[in-house]
């Protein structure tokens, strides 16, 4: 057998987790360098919702059925509990004030008890599910490590590219350089600093608080449409999980990224809201115990479709972010897609040409 490319993935969140895993199972284990920890940003903080064809409509569709059943084989296949489980996921309409019965299409089930209407049944057992993003990602990272890839903690500075036409020639990591004849960037919103090394489409960060209440609930996403009494429209995303704790989000914020993942806070007026909307929704919620009060930043790009595959201009370099609400649920094919592109020179299970960054070479630095 002869040595196969040395290639470091950038980011321990679920994207570069999902590509060192696929990676590691084709016998190619890649060094993962990660600021923090698996996990420490928008993937240790997300809801974990999964739906199988909520993007038919865009050019993301053949992505998400791919991923969706790639949960299911991983759910059965890694040999830990990451929080897999099938749901049934509903729109309700909720007001402050006034009556919601026009809104009203289903019986609410007993939970769902505020003053609140369901109005439409968006999702089964057959096209929704969830799974915990944290216990997600440390699977997948945990299993990569296992076959061999390596965790180093410290921060990508740069790249070094002294090879043909550019290529890069390894990564600096803390004023060292680990050399790399491939590189994946899978730094979420922070793909912003990357920019300074090569030439790369524009990625935002867009900021959400999120809360966890310990209840026991069932098997039912909520996806809200709630009105307040001054007129305000809140879209309050609600997710039982099996563990007996709620996640509860639907909160903007317009923070500026930090640097550090650690230096992302909350704001306690948003949790207070979550908290306040999530109990409007459920005497159940009302009454239960904030366990954790977070917030993160979801990458997106200009036209809201993911970066998949390799840089211009830089041969070597391949890029994975840009996910926005569908990281979470897009990761497993995402990786996927990467480890097919280094190894096979293609992407072979879905087709990569609505994701590649030539689609935006005009926003390129």
């Amino acid at each position: 057998m002869t040595a196969g490319p040395r290639i470091v993935v950038c980011g321990a969140g679920v994207i570069g987790a999902a590509v060192a895993y696929f990676l590691a199972l084709r016998g190619a284990p890649p060094i993962i360098v990660e600021r923090a920890r698996p996990g420490a940003a928008a993937s240790g903080h997300a809801g974990g919702f999964l739906a199988l064809d909520w993007n038919d409509e865009t050019p993301m569709g053949p992505l998400a059925r791919a991923s969706y059943r790639l949960h299911h084989e991983l759910a059965m296949g890694l040999g830990m509990d990451v929080g897999y489980r099938q749901v049934e996921t509903l729109l309700v309409a909720g007001m402050e004030e006034g009556d919601v019965g026009d809104y009203r299409r289903f019986s609410n089930p007993a939970w769902l008890d505020g003053n609140v209407a369901v109005h439409s049944i968006i999702g089964t057992i057959a096209s929704t599910a969830q799974v915990n993003p944290m216990q997600f990602t440390r699977a997948l990272i945990d299993v990569a490590l296992a076959g061999g890839t390596r965790l180093v903690v410290g921060t990508v500075d740069g790249l070094a590219r002294n090879g043909p036409d550019g290529a890069v020639t390894g990564v600096a990591v803390d004023e060292a350089v680990i050399p790399a004849d491939v590189v994946v960037l899978a730094l979420g919103p922070w793909m912003a600093r990357a920019r300074a090394w090569l030439p790369l489409p524009i990625v935002h960060g867009l900021k959400g608080d999120s809360i966890t209440l310990a209840a026991d609930v069932p098997a039912q996403a909520v996806f809200g449409d709630y009105r307040t009494r001054d007129g305000r429209a809140i879209s309050p995303e609600i997710y039982p999980r099996p563990n007996g704790e709620v996640y509860v989000n639907g909160f903007p914020e317009t923070d500026p990224l930090p640097d550090d993942p650690d230096e992302i806070v909350p704001s306690d007026a948003g949790c207070a809201e979550l908290h306040r909307v999530a109990g409007a929704y459920s005497s159940l919620l009302a009454a239960a115990q904030i366990t954790a009060r977070r917030a993160c930043y979801r990458p997106v790009t200009n036209d809201g479709i993911p970066l998949i595959g390799p840089a211009v201009g830089t041969p070597g370099v391949y890029v994975a972010t840009g996910h926005g609400a569908w990281g979470i649920l897009n990761a497993p094919a995402t990786g996927r897609m990467i480890a097919e592109m280094i190894l096979d020179g293609r992407s072979h299970s879905v087709d990569a040409a609505p994701f590649l960054l030539t689609r935006l070479t005009s926003a390129l630095a």
